[in-house]
């Protein structure tokens, strides 16, 4: 009975986790997933998925956070923005969604990309191929963020038969 409660509320969290990547203003995206992960495995003491699993995906969850601070401006950067895009990408990862909802998501990279270049003395062109650039990181984050989540419920789901 335990392990059923377990995994229900194991995986809403991976549920809510796939949400919040959808939905950016809701907290949580990977790490909740892990936690659902976590919660599981310590509920049924490691049996069903090993310590090793929970280190691992601790890991990538880790470097998806990471990841998630900086795609855009990685993004920026292989279009060749200025030191001005990439801040631009940055500020404008971090302030889109406040200022846009879920559109910001992809605006706000895409807005300060393009204007970092702009007054950087960039031209128009570039300044713009710059922020989809940017826009662009941003859309791939979001897929790698939402395969890693969709490959932990599948250990998840796997782990329960």
């Amino acid at each position: 009975m335990l392990t059923v409660v377990l995994a229900v509320i194991s995986a809403i969290l991976v549920l809510a986790a796939l949400a919040s990547i959808i939905l950016p203003l809701l907290p949580g995206g990977v790490p909740l997933a892990w936690l659902g992960l976590l919660v599981f495995a310590i509920g049924t003491r490691f049996e069903r998925i090993s310590v090793l699993t929970i280190v691992v995906f601790f890991v990538v969850t880790v470097l998806t956070v990471v990841l998630n601070f900086f795609i855009a401006v990685l993004a920026a950067g292989k279009f060749k923005a200025s030191r001005w895009g990439k801040w631009g990408a940055f500020l404008g990862s971090f302030f889109g969604v406040f200022m846009w909802g879920l559109w910001g998501t992809i605006l706000g990279p895409l807005v300060g990309a393009t204007l970092g270049e702009l007054l950087s003395g960039r031209g128009a062109s570039h300044s713009v191929r710059v922020g989809l650039g940017a826009a662009i990181g941003i859309v791939v984050g979001g897929v790698i963020n939402i395969v890693i989540v969709l490959v932990m419920f599948g250990f998840l789901v796997a782990s329960w038969f």
